[in-house]
Parts: C-alpha cells; sequence; structure tokens
C-alpha cells in the first residue's frame, strides 16, 4: 500500500472552479464578462501606474492585514477591499500578467493558506489583477448577489486533490498472465512463434488496452465509492500521462478531514501495491466554484 499526503502545495490553478454537484455531474457556472481599466496588460511589461493583485473573496465585516506577499518579488502588505460585507484579498502591485513561475505559486498559495485559516475563500484565479479599488468594488457588486450564493455553500469545507497511479508495465504483464483471453492469445503467439509479426502485435495490443480500460474504470468506481460517504462532492479531472488512472477533487466538510484521511487509507489498503495514493489538501475550492473574470488584453493606454 502506498499512500501519500501532501499539506497544502501545488501549482495555482489557471481558473475558478464551479458549484457544488455530484460526481460527473454539471455545474450551472457563475460567468462574469468584465473588462475594467485595471485589465488592460501587456506580457512582461510593468506599467508605470499601480494595481491590485487579487487572490480571492470573504465574507467578513471585519478590517486588518492577512500577511504579507512575495507575488512578484513585490514584498507587499495583504488586505482587504471592502464591498459591503464581502472583500477582495489583494496586495499591491505593479500592472502587468504575472508568469505561473514556481516562486509565483508558491507565493500566492501562502496568502491563500493565511486567509482559509479563518475564512471561507472564495479564489480567484492566478495573475487577477486590476488597477484600482474602485475597479475591484465595481466587480464585487456585479457578482455581490453570486459570491454570497457561494460563499454561503462553501463555509465550511474545504478542497483535497487525490491523485491514483499504477505501473502500467507490471499490470499488463500480470494480465498476460491472469487475463484468460490474453493469456491465451499470447500463448498461442509465443507456440507459433508470431510476437514479431506487426498484426498480432497489433492484435494483441488492442486486447491489452481494452482490459487496461476495463481494469481502470473498475478501479476507479471502488475509489469513488469507498469515499462517496465522506465527502459533499467530487469533481473528475483529466488524468495526466499514462500512469494515472485517477485524477480527482473532493469537497469536503472540515470536521469530516480526519474521516476523509481514514477512507483513503483504507481504500489504498484494498488495493495492496498495486495502486499509489497521493493527495493534497486543503485548498479553497477551486473546482467547485466556477466565477470567472474575461479580462481586456491589449497595450496599456
Amino acid at each position: 500500500m502506498s499512500v501519500t499526503k501532501k499539506a497544502a502545495r501545488k501549482t495555482v490553478a489557471r481558473k475558478a472552479a464551479s458549484k457544488p454537484l455530484a460526481r460527473n455531474g454539471t455545474a450551472n457556472d457563475t460567468v462574469l464578462d468584465q473588462q475594467p481599466a485595471a485589465a488592460r496588460l501587456e506580457s512582461g511589461s510593468a506599467s508605470p501606474h499601480h494595481g491590485f493583485y487579487v487572490y480571492g473573496v470573504i465574507e467578513t465585516p471585519a478590517f486588518g492585514s492577512f500577511g504579507r506577499s512575495s507575488i512578484g518579488s513585490f514584498h507587499e502588505d495583504v488586505f482587504a477591499v471592502h464591498y459591503g460585507d464581502v472583500a477582495a484579498i489583494v496586495s499591491r502591485t505593479p500592472v502587468f500578467i504575472f508568469d505561473p513561475t514556481r516562486d509565483n505559486a508558491l507565493a500566492h498559495e501562502h496568502v491563500v493558506e493565511t486567509v482559509m485559516k479563518n475564512h471561507t475563500l472564495v479564489p480567484m484565479a492566478f495573475g487577477t489583477v486590476f488597477r484600482t479599488e474602485d475597479d475591484i468594488k465595481e466587480v464585487l457588486k456585479s457578482i455581490y448577489t453570486s459570491l454570497k450564493d457561494v460563499l454561503r455553500q462553501m463555509t465550511g469545507k474545504q478542497e483535497f486533490g487525490l491523485k491514483v497511479t499504477w505501473d502500467r508495465d507490471r499490470i499488463i504483464e500480470e494480465l498476460k498472465r491472469e487475463h484468460e483471453e490474453i493469456r491465451r492469445f499470447h500463448q498461442e503467439l509465443t507456440r507459433k512463434h508470431l510476437q514479431s509479426t506487426y498484426f498480432a502485435r497489433m492484435q494483441l495490443g488492442r486486447m491489452i488496452d481494452k482490459a487496461l480500460t476495463e481494469l481502470s474504470a473498475s478501479y476507479v468506481r471502488d475509489i469513488y465509492e469507498g469515499l462517496r460517504t465522506v465527502c459533499v462532492a467530487s469533481k473528475d479531472n483529466k488524468p495526466i500521462g499514462d500512469k494515472m488512472i485517477l485524477n480527482a477533487s473532493f469537497l469536503i466538510e472540515k470536521e469530516r478531514e480526519s474521516e476523509f484521511d481514514a477512507a483513503v487509507t483504507r481504500v489504498a489498503r484494498k488495493f495492496g501495491e498495486r495502486l499509489n495514493f497521493r493527495y493534497t489538501g486543503p485548498w479553497p475550492p477551486y473546482n467547485f466554484v466556477n466565477i470567472r473574470l474575461k479580462l481586456e488584453t491589449g497595450k496599456p493606454g
């Protein structure tokens, strides 16, 4: 059995995500088309005007500091820009497009983690920048109802990511020994010395691919079934590479985090050495909130 839990460190998602949904369900996106003056950006070229980097939105009547940020190597205080009882968490920055480097990603995550300790955070996409506080307040005003709804739904919840991989070559060798149809065909090829022929290899390859797909789907169903009772919602993401069979996000009630840990360990134990489990978190609900800002791009005016 192999289970790896990695605390809150990952590459920042480039998109904010959608409302809670059942596994494989379809979310009702809240999409905002905004083109504030703050959003005229030129890659790699800083504007002489200063702006505000936005990390996310919280619900709070309180004012105060949230530590410091080193995004873009600019060491600035993190503070709140309020509209009524919601607030954008920001730091001052020159107005330009931020590259998703490791340092920038970690700086973004550090602020997110700090805010999450005491607040429900609706995350904004990495690299969201506005020129003025008034632009931020105008956006908060225009999506206020949606924000309040999302904040209500996400209160007391956090996201975990789960990636499950296998040793594909090892599984293929097992299929050649244990899968009856594949074993018989492979033995026939060996007996007739047909292993090196193109059509024989193609036929065997199709049989193995079909068996891998069926086995992977069966494993994924079992994993979801084992975690279904300890999560609010889950979302499939596209697997990365041919060794990953599951790349999923789970929305968890904060007080049930230990139950989720135990459930992941229990499921992993069931599969023994056949599968490797790696999960990360807690995160704000990147994959369960979808409030997107479409920013105007172009040369500074």
